[in-house]
């Protein structure tokens, strides 16, 4: 029998499940928020930021500042792969300089788009230290970058793409593996 082309591993209670357990750690590693501060990096992350920061909110009582970044120009393969890069806005109204920041992205691969963001948070300032949430790490790691925290990990080839959806932007919650050869995130 010939494997489906996509196989979906997430749905929208598992995506739930993730952010609220991710929120919890994250909780219990810095012995609470009062120090922590979350940035997106466009676009689905921004959005899992978001809710992660909501339920941060509700499981400690705190209010907890949110930003969302762009990285299109500090990737490493902007002159590669992008004839004509579509640069949005960047918004951290938030000091970082000496705050935990948890960076939030979909998925976790090759770790250049976590490098890139990196690069940009400290354009901000020096935070007194960065953790990474995502909610799949996929391996195939080209740099020495891992999740602090990971919704689901998950074996891949390379082949294989993992698409995130999400219902602000897609319409539904739910990621799926393609198994149809095209490669990527």
């Amino acid at each position: 029998m010939a494997k489906k082309s996509t196989e979906k591993i997430m749905t929208e209670d598992s995506i739930d499940q993730a952010v609220t357990r991710i929120a919890r750690q994250i909780v219990e590693r810095n012995d609470g928020v009062d120090n922590v501060v979350i940035i997106g990096i466009r676009t689905r992350g921004a959005f899992l930021a978001e809710r992660l920061r909501k339920t941060l909110e509700d499981i400690s009582g705190n209010d907890l500042p949110v930003g969302i970044m762009d990285i299109t120009f500090y990737r490493d393969d902007i002159q590669d792969k992008l004839d004509h890069p579509v640069v949005q806005k960047t918004e951290i109204l938030f000091d970082i300089v000496d705050k935990i920041v948890v960076l939030v992205d979909d998925v976790l691969y090759t770790g250049r788009t976590v490098r890139a963001a990196l690069d940009a948070i400290i354009d901000f300032g020096r935070p007194g230290a960065i953790q990474l949430a995502v909610l799949v790490d996929r391996g195939h790691r080209e740099l020495p970058i891992s999740a602090d925290y990971a919704g689901k990990s998950v074996s891949t080839s390379a082949a294989e793409r993992v698409e995130v959806h999400l219902k602000e932007h897609d319409g539904a919650d739910e990621v799926i593996i393609d198994r149809s050869g095209r490669g990527g995130v």
